[in-house]
């Protein structure tokens, strides 16, 4: 019985590095994603469209724009939009807090616009996190508050879970455009 037991012991650490390896194998691709938060949906965003994070400075109102649009910024001399992602979504426009954030993104634009740099205003920014890209789940179509169109899938995060927001799709010149083109407030 000892033979069987010692037999057991020394094999079983190997079982677990195999297992371990395997389980690597069969992952895909890690991802780093930001975490924030808009409204009360927790959202992330590829880091890689990430340019920068900023604390909610002084924000230039554009006349007869959709709320959507909190203003421009300067942005070592460029002139950057800053679109609010609660009110963008439906949610009302953001109420500033000592936690929201401007996180500077690049959008891949289409083709009349090409790539487009803005801010978009959030409640609170909290982390970068590293998920396994093939752990990406489809968006479900029933239960989430923001529109499937924005969703690229849901991420677990520590046993909740967090929209993966297409940023070329909320940030889409031609659709941005067309909310412009209609009446303030919209």
């Amino acid at each position: 019985m000892s033979t069987a037991t010692g037999a057991m012991g020394q094999g079983a650490p190997a079982d677990l590095v195999r297992g371990a390896m395997a389980a690597q194998a069969k992952a895909g691709p890690m991802q780093q994603l930001l975490r924030m938060a808009v409204g009360r949906e927790t959202l992330v965003v590829p880091i890689e469209t990430v340019r920068e994070i900023l604390e909610v400075g002084r924000l230039t109102p554009l006349p007869q724009t959709p709320d959507f649009v909190r203003g421009v910024m300067n942005l070592r001399g460029a002139v950057v939009p800053v679109i609010d992602l609660n009110a963008r979504f439906g949610f009302g426009r953001t109420e500033l807090g000592r936690r929201s954030a401007i996180i500077v993104v690049e959008a891949k634009g289409d083709d009349e616009h090409g790539r487009l740099i803005a801010g978009v205003l959030v409640d609170a920014v909290f982390e970068v996190l590293e998920v396994d890209s093939q752990r990406i789940e489809p968006a479900p179509t029933l239960g989430v508050a923001i529109a499937a169109d924005f969703l690229a899938g849901m991420v677990n995060v520590r046993g909740s879970y967090a929209a993966l927001l297409n940023l070329d799709q909320v940030l889409s010149p031609a659709a941005l455009a067309a909310l412009m083109s209609g009446s303030p407030g919209a």
